[in-house]
């Protein structure tokens, strides 16, 4: 087998998860759920994404979510399960990103072997993540993998996208950042969510916010602007390449040629959702 070359992986990865997370901001994702009886915002996040667990508590998810507030996640669950069980939750999902891809890709891209192609690489490439440790994945893969090619291809991102996830909560939890602590220093790289979007989606408040900045100041992480100081910065690389260690197992069984060609089908793929607002301004950067 041919070796990867190197970040050949996170490369990958990087192109497949944004079609993952495409649903979590569609406006059909509160409509569908909206019907469901679904209508605060934050009880449509925490259920959607939780309900390949089943009827979990406010621990579960805390604890697999990692950066979201405590507060938050206890305001939803377990009630949320009084009102939509989780198959529910878990086929009008799939609705969802019908919709969404359809109307971001359009129906000839959706239909076309390119997809259909895309959706054997990364399912061939999901074969071999491990369950163990990581419970958003396993729980994921549990699914049965759905019939129509785009569907497949969306399901085999969420595995690939929640096996990285867990291996990575992982690998925070070693370099000992607290779950705020582990937003501030990511989006000081630029790279995630804007502060205030992250403050208000993840249920924390600006103290909470404020407290951490100083608790990472103190550490010698954040200089006096709130900037990545170089020991922050080297910690952020060596989170990265740590977390790649440990979610290369997909993309050697794949293998180097198709692992190229999946980078270059599912970059098309975000590429156009992207250029169609399939994220809304202001999200992502640093604000």
């Amino acid at each position: 087998m041919t070796k990867l070359p190197p970040r050949a992986a996170r490369r990958c990865h990087n192109v497949i998860n944004p079609l993952h997370s495409l649903h979590y901001f569609s406006p059909d994702l509160g409509e569908v759920m909206g019907e469901l009886g679904l209508k605060d915002r934050s009880a449509v996040y925490l259920a959607t994404r939780a309900a390949a667990m089943g009827q979990v508590g406010a621990g579960a998810v805390t604890a697999t979510f990692y950066n979201f507030s405590p507060r938050l996640v206890a305001e939803h669950v377990p009630a949320v399960w009084g009102t939509v069980f989780p198959g529910t939750v878990l086929q009008a999902r799939l609705q969802v990103v019908d919709l969404t891809l359809r109307r971001l890709l359009g129906d000839e891209a959706v239909e076309s072997p390119e997809m259909a192609e895309a959706a054997r690489l990364a399912l061939r490439a999901a074969e071999a993540c491990r369950p163990e440790a990581r419970p958003l994945y396993a729980a994921h893969a549990d699914l049965p993998v759905p019939s129509e090619p785009h569907l497949a291809y969306w399901h085999a991102a969420t595995l690939l996208r929640e096996h990285r996830g867990d291996g990575h909560v992982q690998v925070l939890l070693r370099a000992g950042l607290d779950p705020v602590e582990a937003l501030v220093t990511h989006t000081a790289t630029g790279r995630g969510m804007v502060p205030r979007f992250v403050i208000a989606s993840r249920g924390w408040h600006r103290t909470d916010w404020e407290a951490a900045v100083e608790r990472l100041r103190g550490r010698g992480l954040l200089d006096a602007d709130g900037e990545l100081t170089e020991a922050g910065q080297a910690q952020r690389l060596e989170i990265e390449e740590e977390t790649d260690r440990l979610d290369l197992a997909p993309y050697e069984h794949l293998g180097a040629p198709d692992v190229e060609r999946l980078t270059e089908l599912a970059k098309a793929f975000t590429g156009t959702a992207l250029a169609n607002g399939g994220f809304p301004d202001g999200v992502f950067g640093k604000g």
